[in-house]
């Protein structure tokens, strides 16, 4: 099967390198611009992923899987760092540039098959550009398609086995205050159980950062956050100025992969991170989203706390936005989000300047100075939104930043102790 994938992307490469034309003249752009082949294919994988509608859960899961194997195969080429899964085994003289392309394609057309023209189309514009026209003919970009290819396959077979597709256990339904309960828009179980029981990347097991859990229903605490979301996440809130909706639905309308993946992509350009550097900079950070997704879902499903729709228990009370269909703490937004701010906040500095921009609302974008401040307004994000407490926000915060100490500290240690 590897092989026939194989041989498949460098067939199909000789057939289009001679001819390919990229739209409107992108290929003769890229050429001039000499691109970074790793940040042209992440954009490529969150365009798959937008396209697929990929929820924001799943996405975390399969933005790991592509990156870990971009990574590998470039690092697999005159290793600087540990590898993530496969062993580095690259042909001599093969491209590093062209193991990227060939690990990121294959990695997103067997994920993705039904967009396999769209692909086809950026693998053949990309491999005309790093071959100057004459693809397979230059047989460094025939070896590293090929070791891409490669890694790409042992990495899908690996991820295959997580568990994140096994079949959910039964779920009973609480009866008790503060047990979760079907919200408005959804039936049946909560959704995503068995990403609480999907291998990490890094962590030794997805409880291993497991929060205290949610403050009791008799607390100052719980009452005060109570009280918060329901004054201003309400559809209705004559509290929430006309910017805290907004921002509501800024942070809402996309998923966290694809806004902090679009972040790195334009802070590595901006700081000149080379292909290495930059492939180990998206690997680290998706499995660290990823992670952080797995350790929140082991926390909704081992506290199963309600939403604020259900803890109201008002009838004509409705949240801004519609609740999430899944447990309410921790907040998986603000997890993953606090994972991806603390890597990149390591990688540029925690002051480093940078722009959010969501999908949901075209046009729109948010501008920080800190990281800091950015998760801080996930956090108020999903308290006007109407379906989070701030309480489970913070402890989700926390989750991420530690989240992203430990997957730093472990994956993709340096080899040579030369860094980027």
């Amino acid at each position: 099967m590897k092989r026939r994938l194989v041989l498949s992307v460098l067939a199909f490469v000789v057939a289009m390198s001679s001819t390919v034309a990229a739209p409107g003249g992108m290929l003769s752009t890229r050429a001039a611009e000499n691109p970074n082949v790793v940040i042209e294919w992440d954009a490529t994988m969150l365009s798959t992923f937008a396209t697929a509608n990929v929820p924001p859960p799943a996405a975390t899961r399969l933005g790991a899987i592509v990156q870990a194997a971009v990574f590998d195969a470039v690092n697999g080429i005159a290793p600087r760092y540990t590898a993530i899964h496969v062993a580095p085994a690259a042909p001599p003289g093969a491209s590093r540039e062209a193991a990227a392309i060939g690990a990121a394609y294959a990695a997103l057309v067997s994920l993705f098959p039904a967009q396999k023209s769209a692909l086809d189309a950026d693998l053949a514009a990309t491999v005309a550009t790093i071959s100057h026209g004459k693809g397979r003919s230059n047989p460094t970009i025939r070896r590293g398609l090929a070791w891409g290819t490669t890694v790409a396959g042992q990495i899908l077979a690996w991820r295959a086995a997580d568990g994140f597709n096994a079949t959910p256990s039964p779920y009973v339904f609480g009866t008790a205050p503060g047990d979760w309960q079907p919200t408005p828009g959804g039936s049946g179980p909560p959704k995503f159980r068995t990403l609480a029981t999907t291998t990490p990347f890094a962590l030794t097991s997805p409880s291993q950062f497991r929060p205290a859990g949610p403050p009791a229903l008799t607390s100052d605490l719980y009452a005060r956050d109570l009280n918060e979301v329901k004054a201003y996440g309400s559809a209705t809130s004559t509290l929430r100025s006309p910017y805290q909706t907004e921002t509501a639905k800024f942070w809402q309308g996309d998923t966290p992969t694809d806004m902090w993946d679009r972040v790195a992509d334009s802070l590595a350009l901006e700081n000149h991170l080379n292909l290495v550097g930059s492939a180990r900079l998206l690997a680290l950070l998706n499995m660290t989203e990823a992670d952080a997704g797995i350790a929140v879902w082991d926390a909704k499903n081992a506290f199963n706390f309600w939403r604020p729709v259900t803890a109201i228990g008002d009838p004509t009370w409705a949240p801004l936005l519609v609740t999430p269909y899944f447990q309410e703490y921790p907040s998986g937004h603000s997890g993953v989000s606090s994972a991806a701010a603390s890597i990149l906040a390591s990688a540029f500095g925690s002051n480093a300047e940078f722009t959010v921009t969501s999908n949901g609302l075209p046009g729109v974008d948010r501008s920080f100075t800190s990281f800091s401040d950015a998760i801080a307004q996930v956090a108020d994000a999903r308290v006007f939104a109407g379906f989070h407490f701030r309480f489970s926000c913070d402890d989700a915060t926390q989750m991420g930043v530690l989240i992203a100490s430990y997957a730093e500290s472990t994956l993709m240690q340096p080899v040579s102790g030369e860094g980027d």
